[in-house]
């Protein structure tokens, strides 16, 4: 869903996550796709774009409301998945939720 947030007005939220990865998938991969497919049957989700290299990774996930956000956070699969995160998959991580007023693209 790369650039699904080119399809919707402003304003919307973003939540920016980033984060560095510990060694070894340990399951890692699985599960971030099951938390892709998760939140994208969620109620105010909008899109999502995701890149990581060997130091950092950053998700952005769209959502139409703060309450749609905060009932991800609390969703009990994800929050399966935030506390392995926490244990297993990450050396630290942050998240950033803001406000998108305005947006533009290009593309050639």
């Amino acid at each position: 869903m790369v650039g699904a947030a080119r399809n919707i007005e402003p304003p919307y939220f973003a939540v920016i996550f980033t984060s560095q990865r510990t060694e070894g998938d340990k399951g890692y991969e699985v599960m971030s796709n099951k938390m892709v497919e998760l939140a994208s049957k969620q109620k105010g989700f909008l899109g999502i774009e995701s890149a990581r290299d060997q130091e950092l990774g950053i998700t952005v996930s769209y959502w139409d409301s703060l309450e749609s956000i905060k009932a991800w956070k609390e969703n009990s699969t994800h929050r399966v998945a935030q506390d392995k995160g926490k244990r297993e998959w990450y050396k630290n991580f942050s998240f950033r939720v803001c406000k998108v007023e305005r947006h533009r693209f290009f593309e050639m």
